[in-house]
């Protein structure tokens, strides 16, 4: 999806209402790979700003414990200095296989949902760049407030980008 000017149909959102976003940065990261795309930030951000009351774009990441260098580190500070609201959570290694790998776990899951939860009751449309089947219930209770909920995620991707709770859960779904 390109976000041109015309596309704010697509997403159902009336110059009117007020609008948040909520960007699952590793699912849209491992999307848009998978798909062969960047993400340029600056025009989603303009994007949503000259199309409605925008209210925030929030973004929600990992990053490793400790010293270790981030690929992502660069462009969670960019975000940061350009109108995003970041979220950062630690990526804990929690063992290492047989090769030497390390293995890490981490989720921004909750993180997302709790903010969804809080600002659908004073927004009027959420949109949700995930895949994330934790999602589910939180995209419910959102739209239980009356905040009309957009899901953008992938179909195309293999195995597919969201999950078949979230996808069912939402009012209405954009393919990436």
């Amino acid at each position: 999806m390109s976000f041109g000017e015309s596309d704010m149909s697509a997403f159902g959102v009336h110059p009117s209402e007020r609008v948040s976003l909520f960007i699952d940065g590793p699912s849209l990261f491992a999307t848009s790979r998978e798909l062969g795309f960047d993400i340029d930030y600056r025009k989603l951000i303009a994007h949503f700003e000259g199309a409605c009351r925008f209210n925030r774009a929030n973004y929600y990441t990992l990053l490793p414990e400790g010293d270790d260098y981030s690929p992502v580190r660069p462009l969670v500070d960019w975000l940061d200095y350009n109108g995003f609201t970041v979220t950062v959570k630690p990526l804990r290694e929690f063992a290492t296989d047989d090769n030497g790998r390390r293995k890490v776990k981490g989720s921004i899951a909750v993180e997302l949902a709790v903010d969804l939860i809080i600002a659908a009751s004073a927004m009027d449309h959420c949109i949700v760049i995930s895949g994330e089947g934790e999602l589910a219930y939180a995209v419910k209770e959102a739209q239980r407030q009356n905040s009309k909920i957009t899901v953008v995620s992938s179909l195309r991707t293999s195995p597919v980008a969201i999950s078949e709770d979230l996808r069912r859960a939402t009012g209405r779904f954009i393919e990436l």
